[in-house]
C-alpha cells in the first residue's frame, strides 16, 4: 500500500503549527516583557539616583548662591570638601557618565571580608570601597584632605589630634555616624577578644579616643611622627552593627570566624552585609545613601577570580575584565596590538604604591630555631639573590633591586643604606662560617651533622612572574651547593602556612601605602 495524507496527519500538522505560533508569541511576549522591565529598572535606578543626590545636597546644604555654583562648576569646592576635589572634576568631563559595572580581577579566591580579620591586599581592596576614614590623601600633592572629618586641629606637643566629625553621614544601611563611632571602632579594635592583632599592633599607640560634642580626640601617651595618620586613617566601624560583638565572649568569637560581615558609609556596599561567604563572587553595589560630594560612578563594581596570568590576559583581551595589570611580557605583546591600543588607555609608570616582592626566611618551626635563625645564613642567602638580574629578566627593568620596604624612587628612601649585590664568594663564605660545607664532594654543601642543605620555598601558584622568580632563585642558590625545592601552593593553604609558621621559607608580596 502507498502512503497517503490523511485527515489524521492534516490535524496533526495544524496542531504542531499552532504550537509552533504559540511558542514564539510566548516568546515575543516575554522579550517584549523582559524590555519592559529593563526600562523600568534603569528609570527606577535614574530615580534612586535623583533621590540620593538631593538627600546630599540637603544633608549638605547645598542651597549656595550663584557665585559659589558659578565655583562649583569650575571644580573648585568649599575647603571642607576638598577631599572631593578630583572626582568633582572628574565629574564635570563631557564623557562622564554613571552606570555599568566596573569588573576587576583577584589573582586567588578570598577567604575573608571582615574587617580587622582580613590580611591579604585582596580584602583590602574591596573594603576601601566599603569603609570611610577621616582624612584622605590628594594622590599628586599628598596634601592631607578632609573625609568623614570636615576639620581637624593638633596639639603643639603633637599628643592630642582633635577631629571635628562631619554632620549628616549615615552608613548604608540608613544610621547616623558620629563622632561615638569613631571612639568606638578604638575601643573594638583594642579588645582583646577580637583577633585583630595586625590593627592592634598600630592602634595600640593610640592612648583613648573621647567623643566631646561632634568631636573625636585622639590622645597619645609619647610623640609618634605618624600619629596624625595614623588616626585619621583609621577605617570607622559602626557601633550599632559591629558593637553586638563585644556583648560577650561568645560574641566576639562569632565575629572571629566570620567571613563577609561588612557594612560602613563608604561609596559601595555588599548586597548582603552579613551573609558573604568565600564561595559566592565579590559584588558591591552603589551606595544610593552615600553622602559624599560625587555620586558613586559605577552600578556596581565586580571581581573576577582568574587564578593564572594567562586566564587573566584572555578576560582582558576579549573585553570581560576593564582594568589590567599587565605583566612585563604581556605589556610588550600589547602594544604591538592596534586594535587593543584603539579601544583603551594604557599607562606606564613607577607606582608610588607599588610595593615589593620579598623572601621570608622561617626561623623557628615546631618549636625550634632552624638553620635560618643564624643571620649569617640569611645573608648568604642574600648575596646569592641576584635582584639585579631578576628585575632586568623577569621584569624587563620594570623593577628596581630594593634595600628595603621603600620605594627605591621615593624620598623616604636612605641612599646610604647598603643593597647587597651578588656575590657568590662572599655567600660561600658566610655559609661555611655558619657550618655549611661540601663535605662529601657532591657538590651540597651539609652542616655538621652531614644534613645537606635542602629547604622549601613556598610561594603563591598561578603567577607565571612569580614561577619565573622562583626557578631564577634555584639556579642562584645551587651556584654555592644550597638545594631548593619550589612548591607552589593556593592562595588559601599559603595563609594558613603563614598563620601556622608552617614553612622552611616563602615569597611574597607587600603592597604599600
Amino acid at each position: 500500500m502507498g502512503n497517503r495524507f490523511g485527515v489524521k496527519d492534516l490535524l496533526l500538522y495544524l496542531i504542531l503549527l499552532i504550537i509552533l505560533v504559540s511558542i514564539w508569541l510566548a516568546m515575543v511576549q516575554i522579550d517584549r516583557q523582559w524590555s519592559f522591565i529593563r526600562l523600568t529598572q534603569e528609570k527606577l535606578d535614574e530615580q534612586t539616583r535623583d533621590i540620593a543626590d538631593l538627600r546630599r545636597q540637603l544633608q549638605r546644604g547645598v542651597l549656595v548662591a550663584a557665585s559659589e555654583r558659578q565655583a562649583e562648576t569650575a571644580g573648585e569646592l568649599p575647603p571642607a570638601w576638598a577631599g572631593f576635589r578630583r572626582a568633582h572634576q572628574a565629574s564635570l568631563s563631557p564623557d562622564y557618565a554613571e552606570g555599568d559595572w566596573l569588573v576587576n580581577y583577584f589573582g586567588s579566591n578570598l577567604q575573608r571580608l571582615t574587617p580587622a580579620l582580613s590580611s591579604d591586599t585582596y580584602s583590602t581592596w574591596v573594603q576601601e570601597q566599603v569603609l570611610d576614614t577621616l582624612i584622605t590623601r590628594d594622590p599628586e600633592t599628598l596634601e592631607w584632605l578632609p573625609l568623614l572629618a570636615e576639620s581637624w586641629t593638633i596639639s603643639e606637643d603633637g599628643l592630642t589630634v582633635r577631629f571635628t566629625v562631619r554632620q549628616g553621614i549615615t552608613f548604608s544601611d540608613g544610621v547616623p555616624l558620629t563622632a561615638a563611632d569613631v571612639a568606638f571602632t578604638h575601643r573594638f579594635i583594642l579588645d582583646e577578644r577580637i583577633a585583630a592583632p595586625r590593627w592592634r599592633a598600630f592602634y595600640s599607640r593610640i592612648k583613648s579616643v573621647t567623643v566631646e560634642g561632634n568631636d573625636a580626640v585622639f590622645r597619645y601617651e609619647e610623640p609618634y611622627f605618624g600619629s596624625f595618620e595614623l588616626a585619621g586613617g583609621m577605617p570607622i566601624l559602626a557601633e550599632h552593627f559591629y558593637g553586638r560583638y563585644l556583648d560577650s565572649v561568645e560574641k566576639a568569637e562569632e565575629f572571629n570566624s566570620a567571613t563577609g560581615l561588612l557594612l560602613g558609609s563608604g561609596p559601595y556596599k555588599l548586597r548582603d552585609p552579613v551573609g558573604w561567604t568565600p564561595d559566592q563572587p565579590v559584588e558591591l553595589i552603589r551606595n544610593d545613601r552615600y553622602w559624599g560630594w560625587v555620586q558613586p560612578p559605577f552600578d556596581r563594581m565586580v571581581w573576577k577570580v582568574l587564578q593564572n596570568d594567562a586566564a587573566t590576559l584572555t578576560e582582558f583581551k576579549n573585553g570581560d575584565v576593564d582594568v589590567y595589570g599587565a605583566r612585563p611580557l604581556d605589556y610588550r605583546e600589547l602594544l604591538k596590538d592596534e586594535a587593543l591600543l584603539a579601544r583603551t588607555n594604557h599607562f606606564e609608570y613607577y607606582s608610588a604604591r607599588g610595593g615589593y616582592i620579598y623572601l621570608g626566611w622561617n626561623q623557628q618551626r615546631d618549636g625550634e630555631p632552624t638553620r635560618f635563625a643564624d643571620p649569617r645564613v640569611r645573608q648568604a642567602l642574600t648575596y646569592l639573590t641576584d635582584r639585579q638580574r631578576l628585575a632586568e629578566e623577569i621584569f624587563l627593568g620594570y623593577a628596581k633591586p630594593a634595600n628595603g620596604p621603600f620605594n627605591p624612587l621615593g624620598k623616604q628612601i636612605n641612599p646610604e643604606v647598603e643593597t647587597r649585590t651578588f656575590d657568590l664568594a662572599r655567600a660561600k663564605a658566610l655559609l661555611a662560617e655558619a657550618g655549611f660545607e661540601d663535605r662529601d664532594g657532591d657538590g651540597i654543601v651539609e652542616s655538621a651533622e652531614g644534613e645537606p642543605f635542602r629547604f622549601k620555598l613556598v610561594y603563591p601558584a598561578g603567577s607565571d612572574d612569580f614561577k619565573r622568580v622562583v626557578l631564577l632563585l634555584k639556579d642562584f642558590y645551587v651556584m654555592a651547593g644550597v638545594i631548593m625545592e619550589p612548591e607552589p601552593t593556593d592562595w588559601p593553604l599559603v595563609l594558613k602556612a603563614l598563620d601556622e609558621k608552617a614553612f622552611d621559607a616563602i615569597s611574597l608580596g607587600w603592597s604599600s601605602s
